[in-house]
């Protein structure tokens, strides 16, 4: 084996032929084969999940008025609420909750075709929230659950009496979550007698499936998602419109020309 080495992102490296690369790639195809079989017999688990009828009538703050959560189905049998963590007064959207509803932009009509429809939610009232999807440039449809039970029952917001010895219940269990506000996904179902049934929420990483295009592109890379020496996990992200020029590439010298 011809192997050398080469200095990346503070590491060694190794460098090796075409055809050990070849060899180890093949080995590195049947491990991602068999993720990919796993994670189709996890989604098979998931759709066989029990539902859970809804016996309280949420009702939410829209551009279009008052309206329930049977009535944001927009004519579809299934609802995706992203629970954006946008609470009152706070100047600006979470942005990691932002850097997930940009991956929506493109998603939003493809999703449509498939019966299911988008719907975000924050406690911020409405005004607020208008005031920075339209500096998002966002057309989803966004919910205000400002006096509504939602965010609670849904363990995505925390009122300071919900606490118990610092703990909130966030991700199925009590946690030491320092926020008022936590990220999160959930699906709903309506059936022809206009019945809505809850049949699957995520937080915690389970959010990043709402991250896939970047993040799995990420993983892909040579550097990977480059986060182990940030002071936590997405501290590079941005809302969109706050992102830094991009630093010109660095130019390499070839070994003809640090010679010359």
């Amino acid at each position: 084996m011809n192997t050398n080495t080469i200095a990346t992102n503070g590491a060694n490296h190794p460098v090796a032929s075409r055809e050990d690369w070849l060899a180890q790639r093949r080995a590195l195809l049947a491990r991602e084969k068999e993720l990919t079989h796993q994670g189709d017999q996890v989604a098979r688990e998931r759709r066989t999940l029990p539902w859970v009828r809804l016996d309280k009538t949420y009702t939410f703050d829209t551009p279009a008025g008052r309206r329930t959560l049977a009535d944001l189905f927009e004519g579809r049998r299934q609802l995706m609420v992203q629970h954006f963590m946008l609470a009152p007064g706070w100047e600006q959207g979470c942005k990691s909750c932002s850097f997930m509803a940009d991956h929506l932009v493109g998603a939003k009509i493809h999703l449509e075709h498939r019966d299911l429809t988008l719907l975000l939610v924050s406690r911020a009232p409405l005004d607020e929230i208008e005031r920075f999807r339209q500096r998002m440039g966002w057309d989803f449809a966004w919910a205000s659950a400002h006096d509504s039970d939602f965010n609670h029952d849904f363990a995505v917001s925390f009122p300071p009496e919900s606490r118990v010895d610092g703990e909130v219940f966030y991700n199925f269990g009590m946690t030491a979550f320092p926020q008022e506000e936590a990220p999160g996904i959930s699906f709903f179902y309506k059936d022809d007698a206009g019945d809505v049934f809850h049949t699957y929420s995520t937080y915690g990483r389970g959010v990043e499936a709402m991250m896939g295009t970047t993040y799995n592109l990420l993983d892909m890379a040579p550097r990977g998602r480059d986060e182990d020496a940030l002071a936590y996990t997405m501290e590079w992200v941005r809302h969109h419109d706050r992102y830094e020029s991009a630093p010109a590439p660095a130019v390499v010298a070839s070994c003809c020309a640090a010679r010359a």
